[in-house]
């Protein structure tokens, strides 16, 4: 199975292989090596089989197991909302290293007090893994599709974060307009993953994603900025004094991003973060 999966260029062959045999076995994957002699039945081999097809097809394992894990959290995933990326983890890590580091914004009490925005939302990955990492947070989680808020729902209360998190549907900024709290209340974090793929890189996309995941939740438009656009416009104006806006961008359009948040009248320290593997991939910006 890895063997075709590398010849087919799929990405991290052996861990696809064992996560499908893991899922189909019923057991975790470390199993996979603690029970090596136990034989599959008919029906597992079946089932296998089918799957592997389909891995071999580029449809994403996470979406044929039912799940994809992001910042420690098991979180299920289907056609309905992207897979959450590594890369993504640098929005959560530069939230819980401000609010552990800067007076009012939460310092060693687990988030006291914080209010957080997640817009556009999908699985619910950031905002949930805010929530579960600040746990004297409150989060309001936002998208436009109905059907990404079920997704993000389900994790929510399968993660036991039900109670402490909102979802709102909306278009970006005017969603949080619908929730009481962001109505009446100035955020903390406003932090955001939007559809970013610009035009030009479309057609360069891999197979699994371009085919399988949604396409609203991942084009942005001719220059990527469509939707990271109004983000970078408005987002003073939902912030507290010193409040942090974080947004996910293509590399490629990171110094575009980065000059329309400059222009921001009410924003300051405006930085290019770059993701694990160096690409410029967060813009982030303090309300003044």
């Amino acid at each position: 199975m890895g063997e075709a999966f590398t010849q087919k260029g799929i990405d991290s062959p052996r861990l696809c292989a064992e996560m499908l045999m893991a899922h189909v076995l019923g057991c975790e994957r470390l199993k996979l090596y603690m029970d090596q002699d136990r034989p599959a039945s008919p029906l597992e081999r079946d089932q296998l089989r089918g799957l592997v097809s389909r891995a071999l097809g580029h449809e994403p394992i996470q979406y044929l197991v039912g799940e994809s894990w992001f910042y420690g959290m098991a979180l299920h995933v289907d056609r309905r909302v992207l897979i959450p990326r590594p890369c993504t983890q640098t929005i959560v890590e530069r939230v819980i290293e401000h609010s552990r580091t800067t007076p009012g914004f939460g310092g060693h009490h687990g988030g006291d007090g914080v209010l957080i925005a997640d817009v556009c939302t999908g699985s619910g990955a950031i905002g949930l893994a805010l929530a579960k990492s600040l746990p004297g947070a409150r989060v309001v989680m936002t998208d436009i599709s109905a059907e990404a808020l079920e997704v993000a729902k389900l994790n929510a209360e399968k993660l036991g974060l039900g109670e402490r998190v909102d979802l709102v549907r909306g278009d970006l900024l005017s969603a949080l307009d619908e929730h009481a709290a962001t109505r009446s209340e100035r955020l903390h974090y406003l932090v955001s993953n939007p559809p970013y793929i610009p035009d030009d890189e479309w057609a360069a996309v891999e197979p699994n994603v371009k085919d399988h995941e949604p396409e609203m939740a991942l084009r942005g438009g001719a220059d990527g900025l469509d939707l990271v656009r109004p983000i970078l416009e408005g987002g003073a104006a939902r912030l507290r004094a010193g409040g942090l806006l974080l947004v996910e961008v293509a590399d490629a359009r990171a110094e575009d991003a980065a000059a329309i948040a400059k222009e921001q009248p009410k924003l300051d320290n405006v930085e290019i973060l770059r993701d694990l593997e160096g690409f410029k991939r967060v813009i982030s910006a303090r309300r003044k």
